[in-house]
């Protein structure tokens, strides 16, 4: 198995993190092809939902502070093409965090294991969460004197109260499962995540995709927005998904007392 894999079943595209000797830390080449990856998920119309988990003990210990911290301070030279691929474009990383770069449909994480620094951050950028029990959480990087900038600073005190995200983020300290359930971090505690999160997406996926698509676009584009403003960014949003065929067959099948067949059209 690739360091990262991608499956694709159910229109659910399921990708694995598959470093478990570096608990799944991200070098140049998990970085390269964890993005590679986000893009298929945004450019393929067959998938609506996407899984992501990891593989061993850990769900992702963030960056690799030997191989892909060093390359952009400067303190180790290319040596493959996954490096080089890193220093032609230092967005890479951040969209594999999915700092800067938006699938534009819903990523369930299935967190095997501790989510540390840059994993912590993926989690950050995914829709609905599935944790093993046993799971710690927590952006470490001020302890290393690294500034967490996958987006943590952003994102990490719009999703948790603004007290506990400063904690978090000066003291780097961990927190449980446990008490990110209970700080509504995620979604479930359960012991197998990953069947936890395939039950969530086939329930996603038996939806109308471009309403699903246009629901989770209005919901980020219209957070921390005024109101009215939030409101008028909502009509401009769902307005198209009621003209499509998926709309018209919904209400129809609902009618018929049928499943619906939906198209993404």
């Amino acid at each position: 198995m690739s360091v990262v894999s991608y499956v694709v079943e159910d229109h659910i595209a399921l990708i694995t993190l598959n470093r478990p000797e570096a608990r799944n830390a991200l070098n140049p080449e998990v970085a390269c092809r964890l993005a590679d990856a986000w893009a298929s998920v945004r450019d393929d119309d067959n998938v609506r939902v996407a899984i992501l988990t990891g593989t061993g003990s850990a769900f992702c210990a963030g960056a690799d502070l030997g191989q892909l911290i060093p390359l952009y301070s400067g303190a180790r030279q290319p040596q493959n093409e996954w490096d080089e691929r890193i220093v032609a474009d230092r967005n890479t990383t951040r969209r594999a965090l999915l700092r800067n770069f938006d699938p534009e449909k819903p990523i369930i994480a299935a967190i095997n294991g501790h989510a540390i620094a840059g994993g912590m951050e993926i989690v950050q950028g995914t829709d609905l969460r599935v944790s093993v029990p046993e799971a710690k959480f927590g952006v470490q990087e001020v302890k290393w004197a690294i500034f967490p900038a996958g987006g943590s600073t952003v994102r990490l005190p719009a999703q948790l109260p603004y007290a506990k995200a400063m904690e978090l983020l000066l003291t780097g300290d961990l927190i449980t499962a446990d008490e990110a359930l209970q700080l509504g971090f995620l979604n479930y505690v359960d012991a197998d995540p990953l069947t936890k999160a395939r039950q969530l997406a086939a329930r996603i996926a038996a939806n109308g995709p471009l309403a699903v698509k246009a629901i989770r676009r209005s919901v980020k584009a219209c957070l921390g927005k005024p109101e009215a403003e939030a409101l008028e960014i909502e009509v401009e949003i769902s307005s198209p998904v009621f003209l499509t065929d998926d709309a018209k067959e919904g209400p129809r099948a609902f009618m018929e007392k049928r499943s619906p067949v939906y198209h993404g059209r």
